[in-house]
């Protein structure tokens, strides 16, 4: 065992010190040294009842004959940090995570893992670390929230920022937007929809690295309780038979992701996090299978913000497993990878079927034959772009309208609410990239104004940062290159014509090579906004976000 080296022999006998010190038992130290990695805290609602669930790990992996030992991992509310300097800083602490795991991991010889996240760059953070450790993992997350009910119907975290939207368009009352502030987040739990951090929970779940239900058994749930008192069992069969990450998230398991990914109608950080990960695994994940997936993959589930359905009905509907059973049938995944339940994937969803075809469309009934993410690429975006299709409006899948242009999204929300974008535009938004950001905020506001005035079905909005798992419509970000290095938004200028097409996956701006050249002539890079500190590192470190927007050492 690993934890060997810091537990037998007489030059461990400080060692040994420490841990008695710590109360631990020569009974304990006997067995396999385990680390749970706890993402708990009192500030991000999907982490409050991570304490909870880090408990019946341990009694999981105590049942199973390991000894539990648990360690901190941080975590950022990116509901909270939006639409401020908060925001810069979430992103940025995905690698934060998997660095900081990886010392705690690494310093203290554990034999093996039991990652215990829940929201947006703290699960893809424990992945990388996961990845890059590789001793044996099993992921469980806290789940997803209940949705809200607000005269009658189910709401989420998307709807309290559309409403803020329509407040501002005189389309609600002050009173109607304290409603949805009292009930649109009712319960502990990630926020209800297929927002970023339900998206990553579910695609773990995908991977192999979570157990069944891992993204889709609501936080509140008894039924979560088992899942972890399970994972902690499942922890000890994986470090018997030596499953490590690696042999689990193999470039077969990615692709299976991204499948899958497309099926449901993932976030668009998805396409962030999965090249991290591959890469922290050894499996080089080019964006540009993404479009050759999605072409043969139908897209089955409109999840909030896409629907009107949310987590807790696909719970209902079967799960992840039963929508993975329903895509096997068009013989779309691989199905010899094995998992954490040290089972193949085939094995696993075998029998798993779909309980409600309202929630989890049959193959042969899809939303759309395509997946629910494009990458797009053009004059605009050389390297790429990303838009979730399946929460486009039809009619704003091809569009062509002038660019109003902001260097930040703060200036883009005072024009949004100001009523000065109307419909046929194309809002621009710039110099929001890693580096440029730094940290690519999302732009859940100025998506949700648009949304909440009305525009949603006829103005689209062009960033160089990214969106919220929440946001809908012609939204189309991580731009490459970004403006910070020059890329082609940096060029664009009001009223410039952007031809958005997005079933041939185009991005354009109506501008001829020769003017576009001589305009690059003239380009400045602007001065950093930060200067010092870990955003200051982070900007000269990160890659674009078509490589996932990773640190380069």
């Amino acid at each position: 065992m690993k934890s060997d080296s810091v537990k037998k022999g007489m030059q461990q006998a400080p060692h040994r010190s420490l841990f008695n010190a710590l109360g631990m038992t020569e009974e304990e130290m006997e067995r396999p040294l385990i680390g749970i990695v706890s993402s708990y805290n009192e500030i991000v609602p999907g982490h409050m009842n991570l304490d909870k669930i880090v408990d019946a790990v341990k009694m999981g992996v105590a049942m199973a004959g390991g000894t539990p030992v648990m360690v901190p991992a941080i975590a950022v509310c990116d509901g909270i940090a939006m639409g401020h300097i908060g925001m810069k800083y979430s992103l940025v602490t995905r690698d934060l995570v998997a660095d900081s795991t990886e010392c705690l991991a690494r310093a203290h010889a554990f034999d093996a893992l039991v990652m215990v996240p829940n929201c947006d760059k703290n699960v893809p953070g424990l992945l990388m670390a996961a990845a890059r450790i590789n001793i044996p993992t099993v992921f469980v997350s806290g789940g997803p929230m209940l949705a809200g009910r607000v005269q009658g119907h189910k709401t989420s975290l998307s709807s309290m920022f559309e409403a803020v939207g329509a407040y501002t368009a005189g389309k609600m009352t002050e009173e109607d937007v304290k409603e949805y502030e009292q009930k649109a987040c009712p319960t502990c739990g990630s926020c209800s929809g297929m927002y970023t951090a339900n998206s990553m929970n579910c695609l773990t779940e995908v991977l192999g690295m979570g157990l069944k239900g891992n993204g889709t058994i609501p936080a509140v749930y008894s039924e979560r309780l088992k899942l972890a008192k399970h994972a902690g069992m499942a922890v000890m069969e994986l470090l018997k038979k030596n499953i490590c990450p690696r042999d689990i998230m193999s470039e077969k398991a990615f692709r299976n992701a991204l499948t899958m990914d497309m099926a449901l109608g993932c976030s668009t950080n998805s396409m962030l996090h999965l090249p991290a990960i591959a890469h922290e695994a050894g499996v080089d994940l080019n964006l540009e299978l993404a479009n050759e997936i999605s072409a043969k993959t139908p897209n089955l589930c409109h999840l909030a913000p896409a629907g009107p359905t949310y987590i807790e009905d696909l719970n209902e509907a079967g799960g992840i497993y039963a929508v993975m059973n329903e895509i096997s049938k068009l013989g779309l995944l691989e199905l010899d990878c094995i998992t954490a339940t040290g089972k193949t994937v085939g094995e696993n969803i075998k029998g798993c079927v779909n309980k409600d075809p309202e929630v989890i469309r049959p193959v042969e009934n899809p939303y759309s034959s395509t997946g629910g993410i494009a990458i797009l690429k053009g004059n605009l975006a050389p390297d790429s772009a990303v838009v979730k299709r399946s929460a486009v409006a039809p009619e704003m899948l091809k569009h062509e309208g002038p660019a109003r242009v902001f260097d930040c999204e703060e200036d883009a929300i005072e024009a949004i609410k100001g009523g000065k974008i109307v419909a046929g535009d194309v809002v621009v938004i710039r110099y929001e990239g890693p580096k440029g950001g730094p940290g690519m905020r999302e732009m859940l506001n100025p998506t949700s104004a648009i949304a909440g005035m009305g525009l949603g079905s006829t103005v689209a909005l062009i960033t160089d940062g990214r969106f919220s798992g929440a946001s809908r419509g012609a939204s189309i970000g991580h731009t490459c290159p970004e403006a910070a290095v020059g890329g082609p938004i940096a060029l664009v200028e009001e009223g410039d014509i952007i031809s958005i097409d997005i079933d041939n996956h185009r991005l354009d701006v109506k501008v001829s090579d020769e003017e576009m050249a001589a305009r690059k002539e003239k380009w400045q890079p602007r001065k950093p906004l930060v200067t010092s500190g870990y955003l200051a590192r982070y900007a000269a470190m990160a890659a674009p976000a078509s490589r996932g927007a990773i640190l380069e050492i």
